[in-house]
This record gives structure tokens, C-alpha cells and sequence, in this order.
């Protein structure tokens, strides 16, 4: 998981540099824009000074043809910008949605993993009691065996007696 949400972050600051690298050139466009029309308007200038109106109107579409492609470009650039804008925000929807859906499965997990040490634990406690029982009973069992064996002894012993007397009488 870890290695999604650094494989995320990196994806999310290339995709930023690249919005960067792109506003930069938005910049850098309208610079050039404005030295265009800088260009222009000193090319008007020079153009009224200048007798032929022929190469006044020439120079002035070709300006205004440079300027339609430029705007076009910029155009362009700036819906290319807003597309990216867009894919990162879905990129960080997706990626708090995902954040949040792995808090919840930690949170989920957390909790079975608690239930189950609780779990662990009382059967832990009833071994134990279990196994105190087990030792109570064997001590019993043993003391009524050693009583018997006991008992069988004096039994035989009795017995030997018995038949002792018998013989004797």
C-alpha cells in the first residue's frame, strides 16, 4: 500500500511539474505576444512613414496572420492546460478516495485483529483453568490408585492369612 501511495505522490508531483513547465510556457507566450505587438505597433508606425501602402497592408496581414496563429496557439495551450488541471484533480479525488478506503480497511483489520487477541486470551485463561482442573484430577486419581494398591496389598496379605489359618486348622 505503501508503495501505491508513493507511486501516487510521484505521479502527482510529475504531473505538477509538468502544469508548472506549462504555465511557464503560457508565460513565456504572453511575453512574446506582447513583444509581437510591441513589434506591430512600432511596424505601423514605420509603415505610415513609409510611401507605399502596398507593402503597409502586406506587412499588416502577415502581422495579423502571426497574431491569429498565436492566439490560436494559445488557445490551444490554455485547453491543453485546463485538461491537465482536470486529470490531476481526478487523480487527487481518486487518490483521497483510495486513502480514505484503506484508513477504513486498516481501521476494519484493526479491529478483527483486537477480537481475535481477545479471543486468544480467554481461550488462553480457559487452558489454563482447564489444565489446573486436569492436574487436580490426576493428584485425585492417583491418591484413589495408591489407596487401591493399598487396599489390594492388605487384600493379599488377608488372603495369605486366610489361607494360612486354613491350613492350620
Amino acid at each position: 500500500m505503501e508503495a501505491d501511495v508513493s507511486e501516487m505522490r510521484n505521479e502527482l508531483q510529475s504531473r505538477d511539474g509538468l502544469w508548472r513547465r506549462i504555465q511557464l510556457e503560457c508565460q513565456q507566450l504572453q511575453t512574446q505576444l506582447l513583444k509581437i505587438k510591441e513589434c506591430k505597433d512600432i511596424q505601423e508606425i514605420q509603415i505610415k512613414n513609409q510611401s507605399s501602402r502596398g507593402q503597409f497592408t502586406e506587412q499588416l496581414e502577415n502581422k495579423n496572420t502571426e497574431l491569429l496563429l498565436f492566439t490560436e496557439s494559445q488557445e490551444h495551450q490554455d485547453e491543453e492546460l485546463n485538461k491537465i488541471r482536470n486529470r490531476v484533480y481526478q487523480e487527487e479525488q481518486s487518490h483521497c478516495s483510495e486513502l480514505e478506503r484503506m484508513k477504513t480497511e486498516i481501521s476494519d483489520l484493526t479491529e478483527e485483529l483486537h477480537q481475535k487477541e481477545i479471543t486468544i486470551a480467554t481461550i488462553m485463561e480457559k487452558a489454563g483453568l482447564l489444565e489446573r482442573q486436569l492436574k487436580m484430577e490426576l493428584e485425585t486419581k492417583h491418591k484413589l490408585l495408591t489407596k487401591q494398591q493399598l487396599l489390594e496389598f492388605r487384600y493379599q496379605v488377608i488372603k495369605s492369612e486366610n489361607t494360612h489359618l486354613k491350613e492350620m486348622v
